[in-house]
């Protein structure tokens, strides 16, 4: 996949330049230690035509608070950088687009704190991440890391490769997808995705702690709100998901996506008889109604 062209803007460090023409510190802690923090942030074209980036103050927050948790220096203005993102969307002529917000470390080859950040902001166009057909998903070897070890809540770099190397062993073995257990084997996530199975009419998802608390995972939960479906965060068994009558994943890239099976059990619930599946619907709504805040930006 082409993620820019000679002509694509991005935004670097207060500027719009050309991405085939920015440059990088080679001697960056981010590029050798994977000292960085990011957001995915997805925008889409409204029913009405308009350009709406989805929940853009909660992602931007959440990348200040990811480079707070490590111990990086952030200056931006939530909204100024919101404005920014609208604008590089517009430059490159995109609606329906995948954003990726980067704080990364200047060149320092200690592990000392460093007095300044700097902020890219690319976007590129993206259609359903993980296809549209329901996913086959199994256990990887992989856990996620211990959360005494990382700053869990953080959306580090660093902490991807976790989910690179989970992801790839998946596909290698046939599968759509991976799902990650946590130190202790209980369910935690997917490679950038949290999980959530039905059951008699109510929802389940593992509780925050050793998970990413996704912005689309608490999506989710509003919708289960708004249409008086119950959902209880607890910890669970991959046998007891195996129980489920429905799973899927959910986050920013991979929207709302069902599960047929898990380890090679089918779910026995038909899949647009599910909740789930209304939720999935009411999700795609949500992301392409006209907004508030955030396109009041788009101009």
């Amino acid at each position: 996949m082409a993620y820019y062209q000679d002509n694509t803007i991005i935004w670097l460090n207060g500027a719009f330049v050309k991405a085939a023409e920015a440059k990088t510190d080679y001697y960056s802690q981010s590029l050798h230690y994977g000292y960085a923090v990011f957001e995915g942030i997805r925008s889409y074209q409204t029913a009405d035509g308009d350009t709406k980036i989805f929940k853009a103050t909660e992602h931007y927050e959440r990348l200040r608070n990811s480079a707070t948790a490590l111990n990086m220096p952030y200056g931006w203005d939530t909204d100024e950088i919101i404005e920014a993102t609208y604008e590089v969307l517009s430059r490159n002529n995109l609606q329906n687009a995948y954003i990726r917000p980067v704080v990364y470390a200047p060149a320092n080859m200690s592990f000392n704190p460093n007095k300044e950040s700097y902020l890219l902001i690319a976007a590129w166009e993206m259609g359903l991440f993980l296809g549209e057909k329901l996913l086959r998903v199994m256990t990887s070897s992989f856990q996620r890391p211990n959360p005494k070890g990382f700053r869990i809540e953080a959306k580090a770099s660093g902490h991807y490769v976790n989910s690179i190397l989970a992801s790839q062993e998946a596909k290698a073995k046939g599968f759509d997808e991976a799902l990650l257990t946590d130190m202790n084997g209980y369910v935690a996530e997917g490679p950038g995705a949290n999980v959530f199975f039905e059951k008699n009419g109510k929802l389940y998802t593992p509780p925050t702690g050793n998970i990413l608390p996704g912005i689309t995972r608490a999506t989710v939960i509003e919708i289960c709100a708004e249409l008086n479906i119950p959902v209880e965060e607890r910890l669970f068994t991959t046998d007891e998901l195996k129980q489920a009558d429905a799973a899927f994943f959910c986050g920013t890239a991979a929207e709302v996506i069902g599960w047929e099976s898990f380890d090679e059990v089918k779910f026995p619930a038909t899949w647009n008889d599910t909740l789930s599946r209304k939720i999935q619907l009411v999700y795609k709504e949500k992301v392409t109604a006209a907004g508030k805040e955030e396109l009041s930006k788009a101009g």
